[in-house]
């Protein structure tokens, strides 16, 4: 709203055949575009949950799949309906070029649809078990738990290669076509109306994230009561596609904060020439900017194996309680006694809060760090712009290849749980138990955690800028 609000702005009055009154009826208009087009969304995702149908023997993918493509599509039409009704301008005669700029944005708005879709598919490829890359992790957990994490690791590190090139084509294209709308200063707001269009289904990739833990828990359910294993077995189906839903939602997750972080990037550097520095690039050769962009590279990965070891330590803990259940209940074992599970609980919820405090603390203070020592170098704005540039950058991949990894081995080890390679109790499962153990922590811990690591270090950056900036003589 306000990149639009900037931007409508700066169209002349005169561009309007209502001049001035028309042009203030405008601005509201473009201001009024992300809510409108958002609103249209919700509907869509509305219609998409309820165009899910099952029938028996199909994948559950397939369905949801499909409640997918009426959302995408619904959301589309709301937001052409948005675009021609908010931002087309009744033109004067004689003035040629801004009556047909709206579908510039339309078309930035698809490019975000577009990208969505993407990076939906990507990680389904790489998720789930139909496809090559789930496989093969199965496949290699025949030779035990060493070759099933080498695999592992090896497909989250290929599955970087295709969203960033889907992230960059559509950063390129929806700031282009902004810029060839003719309205000034149009590009930024063009990548924002493409973040807007990824973000367009945001309700239906929220509702296929709840499928998930709902999927999981009722298998748990089902284990526990003791169901036949034809109960189990569909159990394990929907638990399979939830895990592959939940991998979709991060990855998607991962895309929307690329687009949020070029955005918030692109409003510090204006903020920073706001208050009269002039910033218009980073220049990485100087060997202070080269040191805070390493810098930042290295908190990706330092906060990463804090948010990792956090979760080795509350597992140990874990273990060790249970360990001492068994010792002063030895009737659980034999069935007579319950465990006491509140106990367990509360050290795990305990070890939640405890743990996460440093990691937070240095997310939050170190930027401030650097952008404080590196103004006493005088170069304490530009050193912040390369610092947030590449801890974005590597925190994006990082993010996919820990995501990705762990979803992948935990549909391994649930297509074998289905009966192939061998299947449930074979060394082949156990191979694949060891690679879904060290993924749970890659999946729903650290890969989820840099997401809010990479919208944190641009949002502190930006509300503290002025701190950052050397006052010039």
């Amino acid at each position: 709203m306000i990149l639009g609000a900037v931007m409508a702005s700066k169209v002349p009055a005169s561009v309007f055949a209502g001049g001035e009154p028309a042009k203030a009826a405008w601005v509201v208009g473009v201001m009024m575009f992300p809510l409108v087009a958002r609103a249209f969304g919700i509907l869509a995702s509305l219609l998409g949950v309820l165009a899910v149908k099952h029938k028996e023997g199909d994948n559950p993918m397939r369905a949801l799949d499909r409640g997918f493509y009426v959302a995408t599509a619904l959301a589309v039409v709301g937001m052409a309906v948005s675009a021609f009704w908010l931002l087309r301008i009744d033109v004067a005669p004689g003035v040629a070029g801004y009556g047909s700029a709206w579908w510039h944005f339309l078309a930035c708005g698809v490019i975000g649809v577009v990208t969505a879709f993407a990076y939906l598919r990507i990680t389904q490829y790489y998720t789930e078990h139909e496809y090559r890359p789930v496989r093969s992790i199965a496949d290699a957990s025949m030779t035990g738990p060493a070759t099933n994490i080498i695999a592992g690791m090896a497909v989250g590190f290929e599955s970087t290669a295709a969203p960033v090139v889907v992230i960059s084509i559509a950063i390129i294209g929806a700031f282009a076509l902004g810029q060839s709308s003719g309205f000034p200063e149009a590009g930024l707001f063009g990548t924002a109306v493409a973040t807007m269009g990824m973000l367009s289904t945001a309700a239906y990739i929220l509702a296929m994230d709840t499928f998930g833990p709902i999927a999981d828990n009722a298998g748990g359910i089902i284990e526990m009561s003791g169901q036949p294993d034809s109960v189990r077995r569909q159990a394990d189906v929907l638990d399979s596609a939830g895990n592959t839903t939940k991998a979709l939602t991060k990855g998607y997750a991962i895309g929307s904060a690329a687009l949020a972080a070029f955005l918030l990037f692109s409003a510090y550097m204006d903020e920073v020439r706001s208050y009269g520095q002039h910033l218009t690039t980073v220049d990485i050769a100087k060997p202070e900017i080269f040191v805070a962009a390493l810098l930042g590279g290295m908190l990706v990965f330092l906060f990463t194996s804090m948010t990792i070891r956090a979760v080795g330590k509350a597992a140990v803990t874990v273990i060790q309680d249970v360990r001492d259940q068994f010792k002063e209940f030895p009737g659980i074992m034999l069935g007579t006694q319950k465990p006491d599970y509140g106990r367990t609980v509360d050290i795990v919820t305990k070890a939640s809060l405890r743990e996460m405090v440093m990691p937070g603390l240095l997310a939050t203070l170190f930027p401030v760090a650097v952008g404080v020592i590196f103004r006493m170098l005088g170069v304490g704005a530009e050193a912040v712009a390369a610092f947030l540039m590449v801890a974005t950058i590597v925190g994006i991949l990082l993010a996919l290849t820990l995501n990705n990894s762990g979803g992948s081995w935990d549909n391994a080890k649930k297509y074998i749980e289905l009966g192939f390679d061998g299947g449930k109790g074979t060394d082949t499962h156990k191979a694949a138990i060891a690679g879904d153990t060290v993924g749970d922590p890659f999946k729903d811990t650290a890969g989820p955690s840099l997401h809010v690591l990479i919208k944190l270090l641009a949002t502190v950056t930006l509300v503290l800028a002025p701190l950052f900036i050397n006052i010039a003589k």
